[in-house]
């Protein structure tokens, strides 16, 4: 008797004879959380590879390089390109098209134009899926909860037809109903965990760009001034 107890209780069992609603569900918190984990993975190499190539860049940047070879290894396809980089050449080459004699503020206003566009499109590149982790992360134990709700409605449904109800008949349903839930957690966690990490980061990227984007634009003035 403890081991048909055991064999009905058992995981893919429960999987297996729950309602086909529910199966859905788990089905959708399953995919969801692997989608999840993907993106992880994913915008973990992105911010890493991000932090890592603004690193280098500004390190070039402030140990006195030429402004020109700067731009023109930036724009080289030989060398990949980070955001701050991009940045960078989006401000200089703006700079670059105005003749001397030029009104120092309209250069400046241009250039800094110009760096706005393109580190709004680089964090909206970093932003990137951030969206999709926190719905995963508040929507997930809403629908597995869902599930819980069927499959728990379902299983008192099934006492109607016993004349005596027990543990032993309603436990199974209630359990494979309690699966959808604990799915509906593993797939929020991790991503509510890592959507909070990645919104972090992004933002101390932000702060650097924007950081640099405003020193770049004091010694472009500088520059223009002479």
């Amino acid at each position: 008797m403890n081991t048909t107890v055991t064999e009905d209780l058992s995981l893919f069992y429960l999987i297996s004879s729950a309602s086909v609603f529910v199966q859905l569900v788990m089905l959708m918190l399953l995919l969801a959380s692997l989608l999840s984990w993907w993106y992880i993975f994913r915008k973990s190499f992105v911010l890493r590879d991000a932090v890592k190539q603004s690193d280098e860049f500004e390190d070039n940047f402030w140990r006195g390089a030429d402004l020109n070879a700067l731009y023109q290894r930036a724009t080289s396809s030989r060398y990949a390109s980070s955001s701050m980089e991009r940045i960078f050449v989006a401000g200089f080459s703006e700079f670059s098209k105005h003749t001397p004699g030029t009104d120092i503020d309209m250069i400046m206003d241009s250039t800094r134009r110009a760096m706005q566009a393109t580190y709004q499109r680089e964090m909206d590149r970093l932003e990137t899926h951030l969206s999709f982790l926190a719905t995963v992360g508040s929507v997930s134990p809403y629908i597995g909860l869902l599930g819980t709700v069927w499959g728990i409605m379902n299983s008192f449904r099934s006492l109607s037809n016993v004349a005596q109800a027990t543990i032993a008949h309603v436990a199974p349903g209630i359990a494979e109903a309690l699966i959808a839930t604990a799915m509906g957690l593993f797939a929020a966690i991790p991503a509510v965990i890592a959507y909070n990490r990645y919104v972090s980061d992004t933002e101390k990227l932000a702060t650097r760009f924007e950081s640099f984007m405003e020193e770049l634009s004091n010694v472009l003035q500088r520059r223009a001034a002479d």
